[in-house]
């Protein structure tokens, strides 16, 4: 094992030379913690918007924002941190983003007003930005090939994990201590994953590339190197922003969807939540399982077009428990697919360019996600949210498109 105590200051943290499943389990647990951060985060905010608006005297369109400058400072976030990961390393820059989270998030709950509250979420944005890619590319770089979608997916389902503990959670302790609470309570994962991280290494890939004499290219010029990468990176940002608008549309509109529609209060619209949610993470589970035997388009293409038919089918259920089990149905193709991005995209790119792929191009695809929730609620103004739900059906046929002439087969591919 490299002697970590005769580093020199700035020096990247090695890893054992003979780097294996120990240090792969690791890595993948650092990353699943990280990104249920992030769900936990981002579906808490959803629940306690109303209190939030009560207490500080905020409009719809001020309370709204709340969510859009997070995601805003999440795309800004995951681009600039993916930058500075292929530069500074994987485990480095995740524990700069988990404290710039922390320190921000617990500033949340101190808000006297709109202002001051906007500025504290659109930086606590920024570190929830990096959590994505940077995580994904760490777990891709430390796994063997033939188990990369499956630790992957593992991943993906650390932000199910993290919406699934927002939903059960939020509304028991909300009545108790508040939103101001809720916030506090948002820091303690940031502090269990800055922990966890504290104690891995850097991939032996990522450290060997340092070591490289090579001239070291702009990691953004490589993600348009050439007319076929172009070309790639444009089927990419089609597929992550098809499956974050998709998502963002269902999940944020969900329980005001259950509860004006049906009736259902805020424990039977959060109870019905979970159970799409659990749906969502068994498609994330499921796809990770079937790219590592069958190959990554072959899944993918299989999970667009159960989404054009469920989320179809999902808008023309009216009994209680058909909403119940087709939410869960639609759960796992409309965001199974997150099972699939980072093997995908850490398979296509070099290593002096790939946390900067995955957050780059799925950054562009969550900022394009972010209008879900908007048109969502433009079409179910002007028609019912049954019309708009059945209208997000058809993003996934271009999804499919995209998957069927822009997006290569790289199953088991050894990292460049």
């Amino acid at each position: 094992m490299t002697d970590k105590t005769a580093a020199r200051p700035g020096d990247i943290p090695a890893v054992q030379a003979n780097e294996g499943d120990d240090y792969a389990r690791k890595a993948v647990i650092a990353s699943t913690v990280g990104y249920a951060l992030d769900g936990f985060d981002l579906l808490i905010l959803g629940f306690i918007l109303a209190a939030i608006s009560a207490d500080l005297g905020l409009t719809s369109t001020q309370g709204g924002s709340l969510v859009t400058w997070t995601l805003i400072g999440a795309v800004v976030g995951g681009i600039l941190f993916g930058w500075l990961s292929d530069k500074y390393g994987r485990v480095r820059v995740l524990n700069w983003t988990i404290l710039l989270f922390a320190i921000f998030t617990g500033l949340c709950a101190f808000a006297q007003g709109y202002w001051d509250l906007l500025a504290y979420r659109t930086i606590a944005g920024l570190g929830l930005g990096g959590e994505f890619g940077i995580g994904m590319a760490l777990a891709a770089e430390a796994c063997r090939p033939e188990q990369r979608a499956r630790m992957s997916s593992y991943v993906g389902l650390g932000w199910q994990a993290g919406v699934l503990a927002a939903a059960l959670i939020t509304p028991v302790l909300l009545p108790i201590i508040g939103w101001r609470g809720m916030f506090a309570v948002g820091v303690l994962p940031a502090v269990v994953a800055f922990v966890i991280r504290h104690f891995i290494g850097e991939p032996k890939i990522f450290v060997e590339a340092q070591k490289s004499t090579a001239p070291k290219e702009n990691s953004f010029k490589l993600l348009v190197a050439d007319a076929k990468t172009t070309r790639t990176s444009l089927g990419v940002v089609i597929l992550t922003s098809v499956q974050n608008f998709g998502y963002y549309g269902v999940m944020i509109w969900m329980p005001s969807y259950l509860s004006k529609q049906f009736g259902y209060s805020l424990t039977k619209s959060a109870a019905w939540t979970a159970v799409t949610i659990l749906g969502m993470a068994f498609g994330i589970w499921l796809f990770g399982q079937l790219a590592d035997r069958i190959g990554r388009r072959p899944i993918f293409l299989l999970y667009q077009v159960g989404a054009v038919l469920s989320v179809l089918a999902y808008s023309q259920l009216n009994s209680e428990y058909a909403l119940l089990i087709g939410g869960a149905i639609m759960g796992v193709f409309v965001n199974g697919m997150l099972g699939g991005y980072g093997a995908l995209i850490s398979e296509l790119y070099p290593t002096q360019a790939r946390a900067t792929a995955q957050n780059v191009l799925f950054n562009i695809g969550r900022a394009v996600g972010g209008f879900g929730p908007l048109a969502v609620g433009a079409i179910a103004a002007q028609y019912s949210f049954s019309h708009a739900i059945a209208l997000l059906a058809s993003i996934y046929v271009l999804d499919i498109i995209a998957t069927l002439f822009l997006i290569p087969e790289r199953k088991g591919a050894k990292l460049e």
